[in-house]
């Protein structure tokens, strides 16, 4: 009799517990940290994983249980992020497809490599989850751009010429953009352009000449890449021009476009600097703790590859017999590197899709949000 009742409290304490159980994982991610090189760690990991979420718009409010770092895993409560609504359930909707992936069905977890890819990596899931118009026309409403107009002829980015308008900045309220014209014709090729969100990080965003949002600036004439190559290169400020610029008529001087930018740029900081919470603007190398986890994971090591597999590293080496390996320029220290697209098929998991390329045009562009 009483091994019954045992049975049966045990059964109703089940039959109460579980549904909490599966609601509260659905209300979080678990992301799987696999070192990548000999000086990395999870809090280092953790510092990246920070990052990326502002560059999407989270404030990150002091609050110590949004991020959960463990011994190898993060976990994630997104609802306090610190996301706006809109972003949040593009953020949701995100995390829904991750959790029903076979990666994360066989490991209870994603490696956060992939997460960080498929967060900015994919510009369609950068857009959404940041706001940025599908219209140029409708960006543009939500600003007033002043009459003055900057002139750049030798840009370290833009193989044509550019036109450069602002706002005048209303607190973290400014947008910037940049007309990418032919020098001879005048007709116009794309704009790019950047304003600043509440978290004080500038966002990007890429429209043809017709005016409709792209996944990437055309080679042809740019190389800007995708939006998170924008991150890279403009790290979370309002970039000053490098070349001196030949001054035209009926615009600003090269020196009077340059000292705007230098004293917009110098407002911002003292914005960002002055937020409660959000990541350490003035650590200003942080960032490229980002770029590390997305490089990781885009072109991993063997060594990274049999943490993320759980194989030995011999094995690792074995299957991918025959496929090239490659030193990265910027961070040699990641040693011997594939590329992700020659490795994935071996993998004894299937995750979830990502772009090709996480700066570059991609041969492979994934949306996960859209049906």
């Amino acid at each position: 009799m009483q091994q019954m009742i045992a049975f049966f409290l045990l059964f109703v304490s089940a039959y109460h517990y579980s549904p909490e159980t599966v609601l509260a994982e659905n209300k979080t991610l678990t992301l799987q940290w696999n070192k990548a090189y000999a000086e990395d760690t999870i809090d280092k990991s953790a510092i990246g994983l920070q990052w990326a979420l502002s560059y999407c718009g989270a404030m990150l409010p002091n609050a110590p249980y949004a991020i959960e770092v463990g011994q190898d895993q993060i976990i994630l409560h997104p609802e306090e992020l610190g996301f706006n609504a809109q972003a949040l359930q593009k953020i949701k909707t995100l995390h829904d497809k991750i959790r029903s992936s076979d990666e994360y069905q066989k490991n209870k977890s994603i490696d956060l490599g992939r997460y960080i890819a498929l967060l900015i990596g994919a510009p369609e899931h950068y857009y959404q989850i940041t706001g940025v118009p599908e219209k140029f026309s409708d960006l543009l409403s939500q600003y007033q751009l002043q009459p003055e107009i900057g002139y750049v002829n030798h840009s370290g980015v833009s193989r044509v010429h550019r036109k450069i308008q602002f706002s005048q900045p209303n607190g973290l309220h400014q947008l910037f953009v940049s007309t990418e014209t032919d020098s001879v014709t005048g007709a116009i090729y794309e704009y790019e352009t950047i304003d600043i969100m509440p978290n004080a990080q500038v966002r990007f965003g890429i429209f043809d000449a017709d005016g409709n949002r792209k996944n990437h600036a055309s080679s042809s004439h740019s190389e800007a890449g995708k939006p998170a190559k924008c991150m890279w290169c403009h790290e979370s400020i309002i970039s000053p021009m490098f070349n001196k610029q030949d001054n035209f008529p009926g615009f600003l001087t090269y020196l009077q476009l340059q000292d705007k930018l230098v004293a917009y740029n110098a407002l911002l900081t003292n914005q960002k600097l002055a937020l409660p919470g959000g990541v350490r603007f003035a650590e200003k190398q942080q960032h490229t703790l980002t770029e590390l986890l997305y490089i990781s994971f885009m072109e991993p090591s063997a060594e990274r590859l049999a943490l993320e597999w759980n194989i030995p590293v011999a094995q690792v080496q074995t299957l991918l017999a025959g496929q090239p390996t490659h030193i990265y320029e910027e961070f040699p220290f990641l040693g011997n590197l594939y590329h992700r697209t020659d490795v994935e098929a071996f993998a004894p998991f299937k995750g979830l899709t990502v772009s090709t390329h996480v700066r570059e045009a991609s041969l492979t562009e994934v949306n996960h949000l859209s049906p």
